[in-house]
């Protein structure tokens, strides 16, 4: 987790339950929330023009959502939607501000989390000057699975769905499900039943 949560309770926090499917924020509105997850997954995406979405991220437990929009005035530039039902610690932003100024090195730990994302964002952007869906796939692939700090192959169960990874890449779910295949075949990843193995 990125603060810890007795702390944000104890400045004032509270915890909102979120449905699976349910905005959390909405693109175009104000921010006014600290907002860290106590446990569930969360999807931070656009919806473009054609009405299709494009799936900029999936936080899950101890994440925060968006804590950058805090430290400007502008509004969200993205919506956040819960995948699975979720519960969010939300604390309010002048809470937050006060709470940074007594304890500053929070600021740090922030920063350190959203250095991690933006790496994260720069490794992940690559794949899209590929015309290729296995490599693209490959890429992020491997990048998630050495993010939660796995060696082995075959040890990590990718916690995406096929859609999901279509959205990530901005593929059409047929073309992911054929790479994927073909990745089966080429000893890229494994696969037992709907799960997918790197």
């Amino acid at each position: 987790m990125i603060i810890c949560e007795n702390l944000l309770f104890s400045h004032g926090a509270e915890q909102q339950n979120y449905n699976s499917g349910e905005y959390i924020f909405e693109e175009e509105s104000t921010p006014k929330y600290y907002l860290q997850i106590k446990t569930g997954t969360v999807k931070i995406s656009s919806f473009l023009e054609d009405g299709k979405e494009f799936i900029h991220g999936i936080p899950f437990d101890g994440h925060c959502l968006a804590e950058t929009y805090l430290f400007h005035d502008k509004k969200y530039a993205v919506n956040a939607i819960a995948v699975t039902d979720c519960e969010i610690i939300k604390l309010e932003k002048n809470k937050l501000t006060d709470l940074l100024l007594k304890k500053p090195q929070l600021i740090f730990s922030m920063y350190s989390y959203t250095a991690d994302r933006m790496r994260y964002k720069h490794i992940t952007a690559a794949p899209f000057s590929f015309q290729d869906p296995v490599t693209k796939l490959n890429l992020i692939l491997n990048h998630v699975k050495n993010h939660f700090g796995f060696n082995d192959k075959f040890s990590f169960h990718i916690p995406y769905t096929r859609q999901q990874l279509a959205s990530l890449t901005g593929m059409r779910i047929e073309t992911v499900i054929r790479a994927i295949k073909k990745m089966e075949k080429q000893n890229m990843l494994k696969i037992d039943g709907t799960k997918i193995f790197v």
